[in-house]
């Protein structure tokens, strides 16, 4: 978890690690990534890709704290890790806020791109329209017996996860759920942005509500019952072990 207070700037650097961001409480905050700034508001979804110039800001009147993921175990294991700061504390702003979404989030790409790798060229997911879509998929049918309405982030340029190393998903339960048990090879990191309920993860049962964290371990079953309409964020190492072939799920 980081917290970001008025006022304070977290200087520009990049690392070979890729690393996402989920805004758990506050607005006004942001984070530039290769001359971009994106404003950070509650549950948004914000990717800073291996070896790209970043900074974090908070010019506004209250503290943000969210959610960091990175993949640093598995850099670490390659022995792969370097990282370098950015020669001024804050790095230059080249394009308006939203350019990466005009350009690649609209279902519209530039004449003959070509991606320059397999991270998502749009950085920031905002929660607006991810709930909006959740919300559709809602009336539009019936919930996963698992996982209700799950949704996986992708990478609009390829239609892959939105980076090589790790997956984010959203997904709604609607009030009164209560899902299925599951089990599967990446262990997951959760974030409840809205609702109340619990999870059954092995032989425990651990209650949560809006903001509390909580992981389900590799291969462990986990069932999930949302007191009230729930939206849970989460995210995992899925991307690596399907490239080498070794992910898995059972429903039980």
């Amino acid at each position: 978890m980081q917290l970001i207070l008025p006022g304070e700037v977290a200087p520009s650097h990049r690392h070979a690690q890729s690393a996402l961001r989920f805004v758990v409480e506050g607005s006004g905050a942001y984070t530039a990534v290769d001359g971009e700034r994106a404003t950070m508001r509650p549950a948004d979804f914000i990717v800073t890709p291996s070896w790209t110039f970043h900074d974090h800001g908070n010019p506004g009147k209250e503290p943000v704290i969210w959610l960091d993921g990175l993949d640093i175990p598995m850099i670490a294991f390659f022995d792969a890790g370097f990282a370098e700061r950015y020669p001024q504390e804050v790095q230059p702003s080249v394009r308006p806020e939203g350019d990466a979404h005009s350009r690649y989030g609209q279902n519209l790409l530039p004449l003959e791109y070509q991606p320059a790798s397999r991270t998502t060229p749009v950085f920031s997911y905002p929660y607006e329209k991810t709930r909006d879509a959740l919300s559709r998929l809602q009336r539009a049918g019936p919930p996963h017996p698992s996982h209700g309405i799950k949704m996986q982030y992708a990478n609009p340029a390829t239609g892959g996860y939105p980076m090589p190393t790790i997956a984010a998903f959203i997904q709604l339960l609607p009030a009164g759920f209560k899902g299925r048990r599951h089990r599967s090879t990446d262990g997951t990191v959760f974030s409840v942005v809205e609702g109340r309920g619990r999870s059954k993860i092995g032989k425990e049962v651990f209650d949560w509500g809006p903001k509390d964290l909580f992981v389900v371990p590799s291969w462990h079953e986990v069932s999930h019952e949302a007191q009230e309409e729930t939206v849970l964020f989460s995210f995992s190492d899925r991307p690596v072990q399907k490239a080498l072939g070794i992910w898995r799920e059972e429903e039980l």
